[in-house]
């Protein structure tokens, strides 16, 4: 008698646990793959690395103030400024080192208020106008070497009768919004029950307007942006620059968090720049000399601070 052999299963009706799971990462690797969502777009595989993306696309974009005198801002069509031109020499640096001499430069203003997310979402590759290298940013974005030293002060009329911060108490107060200065008079109104009506602009330009209209008694900001402020004025003389210094900070350009090749090449950039003199000589360009839009003379000293930062760069934040 013949013993009858009792088929096997097909594999397919042998499903074990581990065995779905299996096909299971399988198949949602394919579908993943058919997306393009690995390995196949490395831009996107590789966020941070702004010089491959550079390489890749043929472009660097540029974030540009509109505003910000003498640092960055539009007189026309026309992006000009102190640190712009820094920012342009990082770019012919990348040129070089990239080898793309033809490389395309793309211009985007921004504000105070959506620079970072610009610079996070992609949007732009460089920015060097009047941004603030702080701790807080450095959660979120990348800063190169320092291009600038400062104190957060305030515009007022010669004839106002404030000579510092406690002399605001219970006045109208501007400043200009998604920057330091704003914070720290939010804190200081909090802390010193000063009763300031404070007014947050959308740039530095409305903000002066909002002063020199008599809307505010002060525009609380970084002093050398009201110095820029100044070169505007109907009447430079009726104002002057005043009050003991809230804070110390210092500008840097912003790039991509963890981005230690662009950042190398920038910092490095800037570093030849102050110990050759070319930073100094720009510094002469802006801050004493005539600059348009009206042909004045900021007449703006080279400080203390500015002269050890030309001898030693760094990327130190102070605050």
């Amino acid at each position: 008698m013949m013993l009858r052999k009792t088929p096997r299963p097909f594999a397919a009706e042998v499903r074990t646990p581990r065995r779905a799971a299996v096909r299971a990462m399988l198949a949602a690797t394919a579908l993943f793959a058919s997306f393009g969502l690995f390995g196949t777009q490395p831009v996107h595989a590789q966020q941070n690395d702004t010089l491959a993306k550079i390489k890749q696309t043929g472009v660097i974009t540029l974030g540009h103030r509109e505003s910000s005198i003498p640092f960055s801002y539009t007189n026309g069509r026309e992006v000009m400024g102190y640190s712009h031109e820094i920012m342009l020499a990082i770019v012919d640096k990348v040129k070089t080192q990239l080898q793309m001499p033809n490389l395309q430069v793309r211009l985007i203003p921004i504000t105070s208020q959506n620079r970072i997310s610009l610079m996070q979402n992609g949007t732009i590759d460089l920015e060097c106008g009047s941004t603030t290298n702080n701790l807080e940013r450095q959660k979120q974005v990348g800063f190169t070497n320092s291009i600038f030293v400062y104190g957060i002060r305030m515009l007022v009329r010669k004839d106002a009768g404030v000579k510092d911060f406690d002399d605001l108490k219970g006045r109208n107060v501007v400043t200009t919004a998604g920057t330091t200065g704003e914070r720290l008079l939010v804190k200081m109104n909090g802390e010193k029950a000063m009763n300031m009506n404070l007014t947050g602009a959308k740039d530095h330009g409305q903000a002066f307007l909002m002063l020199e209209s008599g809307r505010a008694v002060a525009f609380v900001m970084d002093e050398p942006l009201l110095y820029g402020e100044l070169t505007k004025a109907k009447n430079p003389s009726e104002w002057t620059v005043a009050g003991t210094p809230l804070q110390t900070e210092n500008y840097a350009c912003m790039l991509r968090k963890d981005d230690p090749q662009f950042k190398a090449l920038a910092d490095g950039v800037i570093a030849d720049m102050m110990k050759s003199g070319k930073a100094e000589q720009l510094y002469k360009k802006w801050f004493q000399s005539p600059i348009p839009p009206r042909n004045i003379n900021m007449n703006y000293p080279l400080s203390a601070e500015m002269k050890e930062l030309y001898a030693n760069p760094n990327d130190k934040a102070f605050q």
